[in-house]
Order: structure tokens, then C-alpha cells, then sequence
């Protein structure tokens, strides 16, 4: 790779993330069902249909997988605590998921990790799914229960909060598009679920406050879009895709409004009384989680419904994804966020990383692809902070091949390759790379 730990600021963290539902094994220790699992069970959804049901049984191999961290050179960890596991009906407690994150919590700890947690990570639990899940206002405060329930049980270990992961995924993606849990394609769940997921997270935001909790946050993923072409119209799809995607939840959050150009889609759709959340939600936070991976150009979609736009294909490189490689939109964001919502506040890269067909070749995986993307993205990343941002810290996605949600078991994002019959783990080419990087 073509940066060493010394050519960042003192201090800066490198680590990697995971999340629950991707990598314990849902089906261990007492977890309730997901509305993933519900929508893993309906025929089209995911590959082959499969759930997180057994993942890589990080459940009982976390000791393992936290040693390849350790054994990294890893500063700290991100990971999920599941809703579902501590709260099986989303209400009552589960004392064995809360004793399972308590012995996950010490054993990072014990190989000097330190512990960023994400307190939702997209398993919400099937009894308040029935109840209409975001699109039900009462959820919201399921999940400032959730979180006291959570805080209380290892908030005195962890270095950092985050409250959720990717709202635009847990709403728009997942009630407009329909290609998430729950797999909605209905334009007013999806305002509701898009207000109510910002009000989560400042309910939450709030009862960690209450507890006196220091260094919370939230991750935000962010998709660099431009216009296909030099028309007015691509100019304007290109803005009103940036407006629901990257500033609909940062605006919120920083600013305590919302993009018209988004309203105005969203018109009589969104809750009564929506306005009156907003400076709850816009909060002070310690810190921004920003999730980066590609980007997008826009085109308008003549004749189409609200928002009337589509995708062109580019021409770069793509991942196994076929998502094209553009570092230059890492560093956009960085800055952006820097000038334009957060000023000096710290920023952490949350995840990137990209997916490939990886093979475990006489007991190796050779990824070159993926040692030149963490590379390119690291050196973003390293340009933005000479540009003025306060990076403190990279976290590859993902540490372990694992439940690519609707792709299943196909998609493999890891450092660490995961054999899915016998769970084997094997560090690919990258992760010794990554590991000589940050050595020096």
C-alpha cells in the first residue's frame, strides 16, 4: 500500500467493522426474529434465500475474529449490538444477549481495541415490525428504551456510540426502492421512515445524554452524485438525488432542516407535527461516521413519477458490486462535511471497502484489486485532512467476509476470507498489507 501509519496524524485510528446480524449467527443465544428474516423467507428478495440465521458464527468464534484485529495491528473496532439479541420482541430483555456483548465488549478490551458500537445496524425485531416499524412513530421510543436497556449493561466500556448505521438504507432504500427489509415500494412509508429514523436517532441521542455518555455519534452514508451530461435536467436530477441520499439525513442533523427540493416530493406524506422534532434531532453530536463507496451519475427520467430520474452507467472500474471505483468522492465528502455541516468536529471513515470474487487458492487469497482500492481511499482520506478535515480515523468494510443482506453469502466484502461450509477464516493479501501499512 502506498501510505504507512506515520503519514497520518498522530493518534488516527485504523480498524475494521462489522455488524451484528451479518456475522454472529442469529440463530444463537436466544436472538428474536428480524424483519431480515421475514424478508429472506419471501422468494425474490435475497440469493438463494439466505438469512442470518448461522452467518460466520462470530457468536462463538469472536475470540478468533478479535485476534485477527489484534494480530492486524488494529487500533479499535466497530461493531453492532442487535436490537433483536438484548430485546428479542424489541421490548423485553434477553439477559444472554446482554451477557454475549458484555464478554464481547472485555475481550476488545483485553487485545487493547478499542470499541466503537453502533447501536442499530438494521435488525429490527418482527414484533414491531408488525406494528409498522419506522413507519410507526411509537418505534422510535422501543429504541431509547433499547438504548438505556444497551448503555446500561456496557456503556462504561465502549469509546464511542454511534446511535444508527445508514438511515437512507434503513428508509429510503428499504421503503421506496424496496430492495431492504422491509421491501416497501410506498412513497409514504418512506417519508414517515426517513422522519422517523432522524427522530431515533435523536431520542437516543438524548437518552445518552441523560446517562451522561461522552463521544456519540452517528454514521451517515454518503453517494457522490454528478450529472450524466451538461443538461439543466441532469444538473437537476443530480441535485435532488445528493438531496435525498447524502442531505436530507446530514441537513437534519446539522441543521435542523430538511431539502425542499425533497419536501416537495415527500408533500402531504410526512407525519403531523414533523417540524416539531427537528431540534431534537439536530442535537449536538461528538463526532460524524461517514460511509463512502462509490458514485453515481444522474439523467432525468421524462414521464416518470416523482423523483423522475435514473442511473447511466459510468465508465470506471466496478467492484463485484458493480459499483464504480471513484477514491476522489471519499475525500469530496470529507471536506464537504468539514465546510459545509460540521467544521472541526471529528470525522471517522465508518466503512469503505469494496466486494470481490475472491478464491482461496493453496491456502491464499490473492486480491491485489482490493489492496490498490483501500490504498487509493487511505490516500483520499490522508488528502482530505491536509485539506482541513479532522480525520481521526479508517475503518475497512468489512474484517470477515459475511451476510451481504439481499446478495447473501454471494458478495464478498472482507480482508478476511470466510469459507461458508466449514467457517474457516483466512486473511487475504489485503489484510497482510493493510497489517505492513500500519506497522510503521
Amino acid at each position: 500500500m502506498d501510505f504507512k501509519r506515520t503519514d497520518f496524524p498522530e493518534g488516527f485510528l485504523f480498524g475494521a467493522a462489522t455488524a451484528a446480524y451479518q456475522i454472529e449467527g442469529h440463530g444463537f443465544g436466544g436472538a428474536g426474529p428480524t424483519h431480515w428474516d421475514t424478508f429472506a423467507a419471501t422468494p425474490g428478495n435475497v440469493i438463494r434465500a439466505e438469512d442470518g440465521t448461522l452467518a460466520c458464527d462470530h457468536y462463538h468464534r469472536f475470540a478468533e475474529d478479535l485476534d485477527l484485529l489484534k494480530n492486524a495491528g488494529m487500533d479499535a473496532y466497530r461493531f453492532s449490538t442487535s436490537w433483536a439479541r438484548v430485546m428479542p420482541d424489541g421490548q423485553t430483555i434477553n439477559p444472554e444477549g446482554l451477557d454475549f456483548y458484555d464478554r464481547l465488549v472485555d475481550a476488545m478490551l483485553e487485545r487493547g481495541l478499542k470499541p466503537f458500537q453502533t447501536l442499530y445496524h438494521w435488525e429490527l425485531p418482527s414484533a414491531l415490525a408488525d406494528k409498522g416499524g419506522w413507519t410507526n412513530r411509537d418505534t422510535t421510543h422501543y429504541f431509547g428504551d433499547f438504548t438505556d436497556t444497551i448503555t446500561d449493561r456496557i456503556g462504561d466500556r465502549v469509546h464511542a456510540i454511534a446511535t444508527i448505521n445508514e438511515p437512507w438504507c434503513v428508509s429510503f432504500l428499504s421503503h421506496f426502492l424496496g430492495h431492504h427489509a422491509p421491501g416497501l415500494r410506498d412513497i409514504r412509508a418512506t417519508a414517515r421512515a426517513m422522519h422517523h429514523i432522524n427522530l431515533a436517532h435523536g431520542i437516543a441521542m438524548s437518552r445518552l445524554r441523560d446517562k451522561g455518555m461522552t463521544n456519540c455519534g452517528v454514521v451517515l452514508n454518503f453517494d457522490h452524485t454528478s450529472p450524466a451530461d451538461t443538461s439543466p435536467k441532469a444538473a437537476e436530477a443530480a441535485n435532488l438525488q445528493d438531496a435525498i441520499i447524502n442531505r436530507w439525513f446530514i441537513e437534519a442533523i446539522a441543521k435542523g432542516t430538511y431539502p425542499q427540493e425533497v419536501l416537495d416530493g415527500f408533500c402531504d406524506h410526512m407525519p403531523d407535527g414533523w417540524q416539531d422534532d427537528m431540534a431534537q434531532i439536530s442535537q449536538p453530536i461528538d463526532w460524524l461516521g461517514v460511509n463512502y463507496y462509490t458514485r453515481h451519475q444522474m439523467a432525468a427520467d421524462p414521464g416518470a413519477p416523482w423523483p423522475a430520474m435514473k442511473t447511466v452507467p459510468g465508465h470506471l472500474a466496478t467492484t463485484q458490486m458493480d459499483w464504480e471505483i471513484y477514491p476522489a468522492g471519499l475525500h469530496h465528502f470529507l471536506t464537504r462535511m468539514a465546510q459545509d455541516y460540521v467544521g472541526d468536529l471529528p470525522l471517522y471513515v465508518t466503512e469503505n471497502g469494496m466486494a470481490w470474487d475472491d478464491r482461496v487458492e493453496n491456502g491464499a487469497v490473492h486480491d491485489p484489486e482490493r489492496t490498490q482500492f483501500v490504498s487509493d481511499h487511505l490516500l483520499a482520506a490522508k488528502q482530505a485532512i491536509a485539506d482541513g478535515a479532522n480525520v481521526q480515523g479508517f475503518f475497512y468494510w468489512s474484517l470477515l467476509d459475511n451476510y451481504e443482506w439481499a446478495f447473501g453469502y454471494e458478495k464478498r466484502f472482507g480482508i478476511v476470507h470466510v469459507d461458508f461450509e466449514t467457517l474457516k477464516r483466512t486473511p487475504k493479501a489485503s489484510y497482510h498489507a493493510l497489517k505492513r501499512a500500519i506497522a510503521h
